[in-house]
């Protein structure tokens, strides 16, 4: 590695960092607590065996599921303006992400829920609950101990998945190495600074998931 790289990775470092923090930080934190309340509504509609709102969430969870994310980004940024709507890059960012996070951890809640024994329910019942109230009071703070770490797994996910937003005219860790290295054709060690960002935010987020684990665990 001669002088002039080390002498471009130190001065881009600040530049991918502070798109991290400015761009990839608040498009990851608005999409995921969006997606998870889409997630709680979704798997909540599944275990109250509402025949048709049943139906639409599965309908929506298929489609999410089965199609790529990039191809759900350029309809919505690229298609939609074609049918009249016209939404900004991070908004159309921000719903992707939101409902590809919904339809992912709805499954991941829906399981969670299932997992609470059914004669809570009933116990519920007998003391004059309905079943919302069942729900948030007994079911869901039951529930989201078991679903903490695959949800915690979808939001260190969620964190990579944002580098296909630069594909959207949105200037986050990605699009910010790319614009360096258009300039200074040095792409190898650019796009490697550009993984090393993203595996410090990815590590920050690993740690604070074991941390919180252990948390929940001595509350058993």
């Amino acid at each position: 590695m001669s002088a002039r790289i080390i002498e471009i990775l130190i001065n881009s470092f600040w530049d991918l960092l502070l798109a991290g923090i400015k761009v990839t930080i608040p498009l990851t934190v608005i999409s995921f607590s969006i997606g998870l309340v889409i997630a709680l509504f979704t798997a909540l509609v599944q275990t109250a065996k509402i025949p048709v709102l049943k139906s639409l969430a599965r309908f929506y969870v298929w489609i999410i599921r089965g199609t790529p994310m990039m191809v759900q980004l350029f309809v919505v940024y690229f298609g939609l303006p074609s049918i009249g709507i016209l939404l900004p890059a991070f908004t159309s960012a921000v719903l992707v992400f939101s409902l590809s996070v919904g339809a992912y951890c709805s499954e991941t809640v829906r399981a969670a829920l299932e997992s609470v024994p059914y004669g809570q329910i009933e116990a519920g019942y007998c003391v004059g609950m309905n079943y919302w109230q069942i729900m948030f009071r007994i079911i869901i703070p039951q529930a989201l101990r078991t679903a903490f770490p695959p949800l915690s797994n979808s939001l260190i996910g969620l964190v990579k998945d944002t580098s296909l937003a630069y594909n959207v005219a949105i200037v986050e860790i990605m699009a910010t190495a790319q614009r360096i290295a258009s300039r200074t054709y040095d792409y190898f060690w650019l796009y490697i600074e550009a993984a090393f960002i993203y595996l410090i935010f990815c590590t920050v987020l690993q740690w604070l998931q074991r941390h919180f684990e252990a948390k929940l665990e001595t509350k058993r």
